[in-house]
């Protein structure tokens, strides 16, 4: 096999990828708080050896996957007029209580589970400023949240709605479709504003993604074509070396 197949191997490798990536992100168009995600791609470059300095003789470059990295781009803020629904306008992150530890989420669609804690969908307490679960008295009814994230009930402010960041939002790891890890230490934002009654859209543009969908098949089959094309001319030169003149 000739490095020209090689190369163009490496290309379907990494498109295959993509399309899986792709994929994911449209399948997540409508899940709220969901953040679309990226790949980075990088030449690997081979030089040529022996060329005895041929016209166009240079390095050979294959394609590589480098890896993936999350779109932390804000969403668009969507009207729900439920109470313990709160999207955040701005950068952060709301926290939740999860059986395997802390994590940062922009879904903020909230419920008010039977002994008064704010829940996500889960069951994931949400947290506040200090890092504990926020509990609302069970015969309170009036639930109205500040811009501040200030969280208060007809008898007055019952506490604060945490938001927090890390200093490289590339170093979250993402668990499940919206729930994300930190793996270095959080700190609160100083300034942000919080929305009552609306969620965070996923930002993933649905005609967009669609595109680059039916970009990478377009891709995706242009190197496989070549792969085949290779593969016939290579056929063809043994046949042609290894056919015994006739007499």
């Amino acid at each position: 096999m000739e490095n020209t197949t090689y190369i163009a191997l490496s290309r379907i490798d990494t498109l295959t990828r993509a399309l899986d990536v792709a994929a994911d992100n449209l399948a997540n168009a409508n899940t709220d708080g969901f953040k679309a995600t990226r790949q980075i791609f990088s030449d690997y470059l081979v030089p040529q050896k022996n060329i005895h300095g041929l016209p166009g003789g240079r390095d050979e470059a294959f394609t590589q996957d480098r890896s993936t990295y999350q779109d932390h781009l804000q969403g668009a803020l969507r009207q729900t007029g439920n109470p313990t629904d709160f999207a955040i306008n701005g950068e952060g992150y709301f926290s939740v209580r999860t059986s395997q530890g802390v994590r940062l989420t922009r879904n903020g669609q909230f419920h008010r589970r039977v002994d008064g804690t704010i829940v996500d969908g889960a069951g994931n307490p949400l947290l506040d400023r200090d890092g504990r679960n926020i509990v609302i008295a069970q015969q309170d009814e009036v639930v109205s949240v500040a811009a501040d994230g200030t969280l208060s009930t007809e008898d007055g402010p019952v506490g604060y709605i945490g938001v927090v960041t890390v200093d490289n939002l590339n170093t979250l790891q993402p668990e499940g479709t919206y729930l994300l890890k930190p793996t270095t230490a959080t700190h609160a934002v100083a300034s942000t504003e919080i929305r009552q009654g609306m969620i965070e859209s996923s930002n993933v543009n649905s005609i967009s993604e669609t595109t680059r969908m039916v970009e990478i098949q377009r891709d995706y089959d242009l190197n496989f074509q070549l792969v085949q094309t290779e593969s016939t001319r290579i056929t063809n030169s043994i046949d042609k070396i290894t056919t015994e003149p006739s007499s």
